[in-house]
């Protein structure tokens, strides 16, 4: 009888493709002072937003002028305010040659990504920035003005491919849920430093205190709801608000929802 065959050892590693969610940061010129200083502006009142944020640094505004900010500087001013950037995007040849030698990835823009990509069951495409996010969405969310657009248009998912994710848990600081193609209801607090995505609306009954993002791959007609809405930002199809602009005292702490009516945010009373 022969003998028998060892036995096939475990692999110690596996890889796998996976979507993540990013922030951009959206250059709009190379004076990577200028973008220190407006970091310390608009984040002045809500310190720790973006602690231990992957961002992906866009210099697709810069490209035709072929600007390249100081990049260990700016660089620094990133980490300053918590964020870890990990690649860059949009540069010319020149830009993002610069920016390998800083130590980022380079990788393409959404749109060039999409370009690549079938769609599959009516799935929107995972932007090629979504390599370096927790269960999130493909398409960043950009730091930059109100008129920002988002940069992955929404597709309808397949009509029940993707139910309703209920969590029934309290989300803590550090923890991160997406519902891929549907709407996310979650039955317990959404702490402070915690966030919630969705492709579609999102439901918090009980206090919101972390981020919300609704709409996450474009949805304009998405929404997000809250019996008690205190959030460190919200955000509808890339569109979003921080707590540098104060509720209003009908909404702060209340039940309230928030829609996007044209590039502007509402936020609004829930029961009259």
């Amino acid at each position: 009888m022969p003998p028998a065959a060892p036995a096939k050892p475990a692999p110690a590693f596996d890889l796998k493709s996976t979507a993540w969610t990013l922030t951009v940061v959206r250059l709009h010129n190379a004076d990577a002072e200028a973008v220190g200083r407006e970091l310390d502006l608009r984040f002045a009142d809500s310190p720790g937003l973006f602690e231990d944020e992957p961002v992906v640094i866009d210099l697709s505004l810069l490209r035709a002028a072929g600007g390249l900010p100081d990049m260990p500087v700016l660089l620094h001013h990133l980490r300053r305010h918590g964020m870890r950037p990990l690649a860059a995007q949009g540069g010319s040849e020149a830009q993002m040659a610069a920016t390998r030698a800083a130590g980022l990835a380079a990788t393409m823009e959404p749109e060039a990504w999409r370009d690549t990509q079938p769609l599959v069951s009516g799935e929107a495409p995972a932007s090629a920035a979504t390599a370096a996010s927790s269960t999130a969405p493909a398409g960043p969310t950009p730091i930059e003005p109100a008129e920002a657009e988002a940069l992955t248009p929404f597709v309808p998912p397949t009509i029940g491919a993707a139910p309703t994710l209920v969590i029934d848990k309290p989300l803590r600081s550090g923890q991160r849920v997406y519902a891929r193609g549907g709407d996310l209801v979650v039955l317990s607090a959404v702490s402070f430093g915690a966030e919630v995505i969705a492709d579609g609306h999102i439901h918090v009954y009980a206090p919101l205190r972390g981020r919300a993002i609704a709409g996450a791959r474009g949805d304009t007609s998405a929404r997000i709801f809250s019996t008690c809405l205190e959030p460190q930002l919200v955000s509808i199809a890339g569109i979003y608000r921080t707590t540098e602009t104060p509720l209003a005292a009908n909404v702060a702490g209340r039940a309230a929802q928030v829609r996007l009516e044209g590039e502007s945010l509402l936020v609004e009373p829930l029961g009259g």
